[in-house]
């Protein structure tokens, strides 16, 4: 049984995914991912009229990709997901938080980057969530994405933890847990919001046990939309954190190219 086991796996060959030295797959990046873009015939009312979590403002004529669940409501309104091209679609949509205009907010988040950069230790607490997202960090941790291979790692304590992912719309059981676990960290830390609930309340943003997006309980330095956002898209979310990956953009709103650093593990000196 062993034996045939080896064999397979020889046989096989090196199934892990090759992201981020190369571009996600189409297999990696599935429809449910992709995000809505405008086109001339999208109706901006119809589809705040239809969006169920507010994520088409009008008349600014903006989707917030933090509130959208990719339900796909607003097709009928006219606008459409770019299935032909998911890659040049921007359906890598993680963002960094902490990169403002203040100087010294940049400088800091930078000076973190730094120390993250040869290993990272996440820590991953649900704060409300339906189980999609917990589901999709802990696939990173599978033979596929294979995360220890870049330096990251899974740990259960808080005084081992580098960052706190943050899963889940938080809700008022879970406010004063998610802040203690956060002190609990020792510093330099960062917070990864993950999902739409993390980010905005998602679905559940105009609920009565909701309490308010993460980022307004605690400090935030980067989130990651989807509903629930892909393992691919998630590990480029950390990958940003820890500066083995830089995206440049045109201007506010346009995606351009990823620039991949090193991503050879090296063991952190302490």
């Amino acid at each position: 049984m062993v034996k045939s086991w080896i064999f397979r796996g020889i046989s096989n060959g090196i199934l892990t995914t090759k992201y981020p030295a190369a571009k996600p797959t189409d297999d990696e990046i599935p429809l449910r991912s992709i995000p809505p873009s405008e086109t001339a015939e999208s109706d901006w009312s119809k589809g705040k009229n239809i969006c169920p979590t507010n994520a088409i403002q009008f008349p600014k004529r903006n989707i917030d990709l933090g509130k959208c669940i990719y339900c796909r409501n607003c097709e009928s309104a006219g606008f459409v997901f770019g299935e032909e091209d998911r890659i040049g679609n921007a359906v890598l949509q993680a963002r960094i938080l902490s990169t403002s205009s203040d100087k010294k907010i940049i400088e800091e988040f930078e000076k973190k980057r730094k120390v993250f950069r040869k290993s990272f230790h996440i820590l991953m607490i649900d704060v409300g969530s339906c189980n999609a997202c917990n589901l999709e960090v802990l696939n990173l941790s599978n033979p596929y994405y294979d995360i220890s291979r870049l330096g990251i790692f899974f740990t259960n304590s808080p005084k081992h933890a580098d960052a706190l992912i943050v899963v889940g719309a938080l809700n008022k059981a879970m406010v004063d847990v998610l802040k203690k676990t956060y002190e609990s960290i020792p510093e330099p830390k960062m917070v990864i919001s993950i999902g739409a609930c993390a980010i905005s309340g998602g679905i559940f943003q105009d609920t009565e046990s909701f309490v308010s997006p993460i980022e307004d309980a605690i400090p935030v330095d980067a989130a990651v939309p989807g509903c629930p956002p892909t393992p691919i898209q998630i590990l480029e979310g950390l990958l940003l954190c820890t500066g083995k990956l830089e995206k440049q953009q045109l201007d506010d709103d346009t995606q351009t190219e990823i620039q991949v650093q090193n991503t050879r593990h090296d063991v952190r000196e302490e």
